[in-house]
């Protein structure tokens, strides 16, 4: 399967994990759904990473750039994106946090020479301006603060630079496998830290509600890694970074599915969906 593919199940794999988090947000705190989900990643890919591929691989160059990845996202990037998506909605924060695509394409083109085709200006133009729709304030809907915006914003800041750093990691050692475990230890080791300076030491809560929810989201959030580093290495950054970004889509769909009695979808939002498959689309056929 080409990269495109491989962003898009990723996509649609993040969509997912942030309903299952949503859902299980109500009853215990998001950081533990970060933690679950860190543990499921590093335990998987490890697993499969000394079954097959030699140890000497970790003596590359490479691992810098994951590491340093990894100090980024996922360990501040879930964590803040987890916080948008309770305080503002699976609809609103993720259609946010696509702004990604725009940041990137610009660091793509300082930091990496990309040069993208005009139909890839034209999508990334396409999935901001689609993820402004489906963004603006609906009545009826669950009162929220300016500063809430900051979350999926800054989410989405962190997330572009991160990306650059992985590509660049990538481009060294094009292993998703190894990328993917390496990054992700790192913010393992990083998130008490993190909990620490968020006043969060004591809402890790594992209970019999929450673990059907954040379990699955764990599960769905590796796999989804790992789409998203094998995209990474097969694709341009301009190009995976915006499909994969295309989430708002499938959290939008997957809401009004799952979320009805919380998450409400009125016609600006279907609006704002169209922008993103034409942006899809365009990039699909570029």
């Amino acid at each position: 399967m080409g990269a495109e593919v491989f962003a898009l199940l990723a996509a649609m794999g993040w969509a997912a994990d942030g309903i299952l988090v949503r859902k299980g947000s109500r009853y215990s705190d998001v950081s533990s759904a970060v933690l679950l989900g860190f543990l499921a990643t590093c335990g998987l890919l490890w697993t499969f990473n000394l079954w097959y591929f030699p140890l000497h691989l970790l003596y590359s160059p490479a691992v810098i750039y994951f590491v340093l990845s990894g100090l980024i996202q996922p360990a501040l990037v879930r964590m803040i994106h987890y916080t948008g998506i309770v305080r503002l909605g699976v609809s609103r924060a993720g259609p946010l946090r696509g702004v990604t695509p725009l940041i990137a394409l610009v660091f793509a083109i300082i930091f990496l020479n990309e040069q993208p085709s005009l139909l890839v200006y034209v999508a990334v133009v396409l999935t901001v301006a689609g993820v402004g729709l489906i963004s603006y304030r609906r009545e009826g809907e669950k009162e929220w603060k300016t500063f809430d915006l900051s979350f999926p914003l800054g989410a989405a800041l962190l997330g572009a630079i991160s990306q650059i750093i992985r590509k660049t990691g990538l481009l060294i050692l094009p292993n998703p496998f190894l990328a993917a475990a390496i990054t992700t230890t790192t913010s393992l080791f990083l998130f008490p830290f993190v909990l620490l300076a968020t006043g969060k030491t004591r809402s890790i809560q594992f209970n019999r509600a929450c673990m059907p929810f954040y379990g699955s989201a764990a599960l769905i959030a590796t796999v989804s890694q790992l789409f998203t580093f094998t995209a990474l290495s097969k694709g341009d950054i301009s190009v995976v970074v915006t499909i994969v970004n295309t989430h708002p889509l499938f959290s939008v769909v997957f809401s009004a599915i799952f979320l009805r009695d919380t998450e409400r979808v009125t016609p600006m939002v279907v609006i704002g969906v169209l922008m993103l498959v034409t942006g899809i689309a365009l990039i699909a056929n570029r």
